[in-house]
């Protein structure tokens, strides 16, 4: 089934009354602190950005979207936009995309971000079709952007001042042009602080859409207690339409914002997440799945009988699973990680599998089956029937009667052979 991207109510201000979206709250931890932010989780009668009453697992928010459809059918967005971000809670966030897309082909899929830790994810995103992405840019000054962050952690090192400003505006503009190298609609978000940033904003959206962004979504600051910026003023909607004015000449903008929640739900004139929020609650006391580790087993197929297309070449990846009673069937169809990319493509395949305990393909190539190895998913070089193949996958026995008689691909790099690289 096709997806009509024009359903996005908050990239389409002509649909907003007949389509909505849900925020579904699996990701909570961040990776940078925002002098403006104070994430009260339990807060149901506040509507701003990072703020939600529950958090939700992905099994938890497959659920919950299941319900939100049976009670509202006009949403076609499924969004993940905190309480954190998506990306400093990357397994969490890809799994539940995978799940939602699994089941809802048609659904667009939407995430937030920060953009310190999303480069690395677009290939998997763009594998996911996850069609939009917000990122927020509240400078491209460093100068101006060490006033609006306390900190910036990006792995174990925390960073502060200037340094932790030109890592995050690097990480940023690197996230927004790989995006757009993948065609993937971009949205900024800019917080207008007075006096901090607000005589800025026209040279964000200058450079903005110098990187192919999309739209640009001015947002007035909020003031919340208890964070740095408590005291600084709001700005009026006079000052706001000014700005939005400004940036226009460069970019489009998104003048209907409602600041979401992380939880919200429903049509953006026609807020449920009140309502909704008991199932929400409900949702989020459900017992977690009995998740089955490395329980299924990948298998690069032409037409889904033999096991005979070589990793590097593979759009699509079978997923097979074994039942209770022995027998194999073939649970869905994931695509494979998006050619180019260097070593990235084998580790966002990796993530991508990370519930399959092996591959079976034709051939691969050494840096592919050494980064796979090391993420737990065990490459099979092998011919024949799939379904002889994971019978001795799942017993354990010695696959070398198995496995294919061509020779073997040795390239580190690009495999001169198909054309679409294998290393």
């Amino acid at each position: 089934m096709s997806i009509d991207y024009n359903r996005h109510p908050c990239f389409n201000a002509k649909v907003k009354g007949q389509f909505g979206r849900v925020h579904l709250p699996v990701a909570p931890k961040c990776n940078i602190k925002c002098n403006y932010c104070n994430r009260k989780y339990d807060c149901v009668n506040e509507s701003r950005p990072g703020v939600t009453s529950t958090l939700l697992s992905p099994e938890q928010a497959l659920i919950y979207m299941d319900r939100v459809l049976k009670a509202e059918p006009r949403i076609t967005v499924a969004g993940i936009a905190g309480p954190g971000d998506p990306f400093a809670n990357a397994e969490a966030t890809l799994e539940t995309m995978r799940l939602i897309r699994n089941k809802y082909p048609e659904m667009i899929l939407c995430l937030a971000s920060n953009g310190l830790a999303l480069a690395p994810y677009v290939q998997t995103l763009a594998a996911y079709n996850i069609s939009h992405v917000t990122v927020t840019v509240n400078g491209v000054d460093p100068n101006i952007l060490s006033k609006i962050y306390s900190w910036v952690k990006d792995g174990n090192i925390l960073y502060r001042g200037i340094q932790a400003a030109e890592l995050l505006l690097a990480r940023q503009l690197e996230s927004i042009r790989k995006l757009k190298e993948y065609g993937i609609t971009v949205k900024i978000n800019t917080i207008a602080i007075p006096g901090i940033n607000d005589h800025h904003i026209e040279d964000v959206a200058r450079k903005m859409r110098e990187l192919g962004a999309d739209l640009f979504n001015c947002m007035a600051m909020f003031p919340n207690v208890d964070t740095p910026f408590a005291d600084i003023r709001e700005p009026s909607k006079q000052e706001m339409a000014s700005h939005r004015n400004t940036a226009e000449q460069h970019l489009p903008q998104m003048r209907h914002c409602t600041r979401c929640r992380a939880d919200a739900v429903g049509l953006l004139g026609e807020d449920k997440t009140e309502a909704m929020h008991g199932c929400l609650t409900a949702c989020a006391a459900l017992p977690p799945a009995v998740k089955k580790e490395r329980s299924y087993v990948a298998v690069a197929t032409l037409e889904g009988v033999l096991v005979n297309q070589h990793l590097g070449e593979a759009e699509r990846l079978q997923i097979w699973e074994r039942r209770e009673d022995g027998t194999f069937f073939m649970l869905e169809v994931r695509p494979a990680a998006i050619p180019g990319g260097g070593p990235q493509r084998w580790h966002n395949l990796g993530r991508l599998l990370n519930d399959c305990r092996a591959i079976l393909v034709s051939d691969l190539g050494a840096t592919p089956a050494d980064i796979l190895t090391k993420m737990g998913v065990t490459p099979v070089t092998i011919s024949g029937f799939i379904e002889t193949a994971l019978e001795a996958v799942y017993s354990g026995r010695d696959l070398n009667k198995l496995r294919g008689r061509q020779q073997k691909c040795t390239s580190k790099g690009a495999c001169m052979g198909g054309g679409t690289g294998c290393g």
